[in-house]
């Protein structure tokens, strides 16, 4: 049949007199033949490079015996060129584009619609492409609305810092890009929309890591008269039809749930990966007498002891110990206690410290065997818990504990607290946001006793990352003016603040809940990537920089003018090397 084939040269061979191109589009290959019997054909096939961007129109043909290439889903077929228009020529590349390809990042950044056109990044974005439709599929389905919510908004104080944009038409007022749609998002609750999605950008000026981006994705929920099971649930089915668009599995629906207080108690964090054990063993009633005053004067006030058991760690040398040790000390630790267990018992330079009884017990309630490890952390219950915490994660890279690349353990954890205590600053702070509804069973202890309140939030957890996280709000006025005055927050600065949420929650505000999933997140870790950037089609670095388009840059004298603004410090632009 004739065909016209459009896309890039990949490459060319020419193989006793015949030439041989592949031609490529985000399809995929298919090989072009240009016969010598076509001169003026063959001569300008000759001239075709690597990156060319051609035009062959020809008769497809099966290939011939011998020559079938089972690797491509084209690989039975091939296109004898009648014609070929050079649509583009090509400048001798950076680097290759191949999906072996080995370049800084850097470069592959400056030079982004080169990288783009690598087979890993197509894959990644056509992938993330259909997450997104099959997600919307789902929400459809489950009759929400996809609604817009402003990109110009009013500066909160909640989260992270905000991105600001100068308002030409009211000069020294300044619009906010929105760090999520979580006010707007309850708002349209009050109004009555009853189930809301939007696949939205989100900004934060916040400094950057792999996981982070100056500008990034969420998928945003809400929804009435939901309680913290129909959120989960909805979000179980839009992360499962994610799963299987992205690596052709089907994960397990009713996933796992831990409490907060669990999650810290066994496994140190508030996110924990399942894929390997290494639980964490309370030892604080078993050495409440112990004569080993580290751990002792930490008991008397009202800290804990615990202990994490690696199995056959007991061949760990002094250096790697050391080297543990010093990795603690950064996280905030004091040192690193340990102890071996061995044929002749237990060995370190704590156990003169111990009784008998009280080393037997220490054995018998981590389970710990000859040739396992224990690593101590004494102190307050969450400083304590997190140092071993990120100790567990540590030791399981270390010692290359995940076996399996391919597994993915979900599960949620709920109940977290509603406050946290700001020490140096002596005042309460929201977990999650001020807007979380407390459990209707701790309302009262929010005069007596804010530390005690749970929040009705939960988090979905993959692989020790945090998905995305949610909460049942407060929907009552009363209730949020009483929050706020625990925060700190006085009702005139509230009003300042968040008046257009409270005056809303006065007039017939229904019960609503959601949530929020990273995409960006949440495809990274499905595709296999280590880092976010490479499900974006234009991240920026971790200086916030787009190395491709030199943003952020200065802008003239006469912007700066009309917007009433005075720029102090010398103007200076991003540079490749920022």
């Amino acid at each position: 049949s004739q065909v016209l084939a459009c896309g890039w040269v990949d490459c060319y061979r020419n193989h006793g007199g015949v030439l041989f191109l592949d031609l490529r589009d985000r399809t995929g290959l298919v090989q072009i033949v240009v016969q010598p019997d076509n001169p003026a054909l063959f001569a300008t096939g000759e001239t075709l490079r690597s990156e060319f961007v051609v035009a062959v129109s020809g008769v497809v043909r099966r290939r011939p015996d011998g020559t079938i290439n089972a690797n491509l889903p084209t690989g039975e077929i091939e296109i004898l060129a009648q014609g070929i228009e050079i649509l583009n020529a090509s400048q001798t590349l950076p680097f290759e584009i191949s999906q072996y390809s080995h370049v800084s990042e850097e470069v592959r950044l400056q030079y982004r619609y080169l990288d783009l056109r690598r087979p890993r990044l197509q894959r990644n974005l056509i992938l993330r492409h259909k997450i997104c439709q099959a997600i919307r599929a789902e929400l459809n389905r489950e009759l929400f609305l996809e609604i817009q919510t402003p990109m110009l908004t009013k500066s909160t104080p909640e989260g992270a810092r905000d991105y600001l944009v100068p308002s030409r038409l009211n000069p020294g007022s300044f619009y906010a890009l929105p760090q999520s749609p979580q006010i707007f998002k309850q708002i349209l609750m009050v109004g009555g929309m009853e189930k809301y999605y939007q696949i939205v950008r989100c900004f934060r000026d916040e400094d950057l890591r792999s996981d982070r981006q100056p500008e990034f994705t969420q998928i945003d929920i809400e929804m009435s008269f939901a309680d913290e099971s129909d959120v989960m649930i909805l979000t179980e089915k839009l992360v499962a039809a994610a799963f299987e668009v992205a690596t052709g599995k089907k994960c397990r629906l009713l996933m796992r749930r831990v409490t907060y207080q669990e999650a810290m108690d066994r496994y140190g964090s508030d996110r924990p990966d399942l894929r390997y054990g290494l639980e964490i063993t309370d030892l604080s009633e078993i050495l409440k007498d112990c004569q080993f005053q580290v751990f002792a004067n930490v008991l008397k006030s009202n800290g804990i002891v615990r202990a994490l058991r690696f199995p056959e760690g007991g061949s760990f040398s002094r250096s790697e110990i050391d080297n543990l040790t010093q990795f603690v000390i950064r996280l905030g630790a004091k040192g690193l206690a340990w102890m071996k267990f061995t044929a002749a018992g237990a060995e370190s330079n704590i156990v003169k410290y111990f009784t008998p009884a009280e080393l037997t017990a220490i054995a018998a309630a981590a389970q710990a065997k000859e040739g396992d490890i224990l690593f101590f952390a004494a102190g307050p219950w969450k400083g304590a818990l997190s140092i071993l915490g990120s100790l567990r994660q540590e030791l399981a890279k270390r010692n290359q504990l995940i076996k399996d690349k391919d597994q993915f353990e979900f599960l949620w954890v709920t109940d977290f607290p509603l406050l946290e205590k700001d020490e140096k600053e002596n005042r309460w702070s929201s977990m999650h946001h001020p807007f979380t509804a407390p459990q209707a069973g701790d309302v009262a202890l929010l005069d007596s006793a804010p530390g005690k309140v749970r929040a009705r939030a939960y988090d979905i957890v993959l692989n020790g990352t945090e998905l995305g996280g949610g909460s049942i709000r407060i929907h009552r006025g009363d209730l949020q003016k009483k929050v706020f005055g625990v925060l700190g927050v006085n009702e005139e600065s509230a009003k300042e603040k968040f008046g257009f949420l409270i005056d809303a929650l006065n007039f017939g505000a229904p019960p609503h809940g959601g949530i929020a999933l990273g995409l960006d997140r949440m495809v990274a870790i499905f595709l296999g990537e280590d880092s976010i950037r490479d499900t974006i089609a234009f991240p920026k670095t971790q200086k916030g920089v787009c190395l491709m388009s030199g943003s952020p840059s200065p802008v003239s004298a006469n912007q700066l003018k009309e917007l009433s603004i005075n720029v102090h410090k010398p103007l200076t632009g991003c540079s490749a090397s920022s």
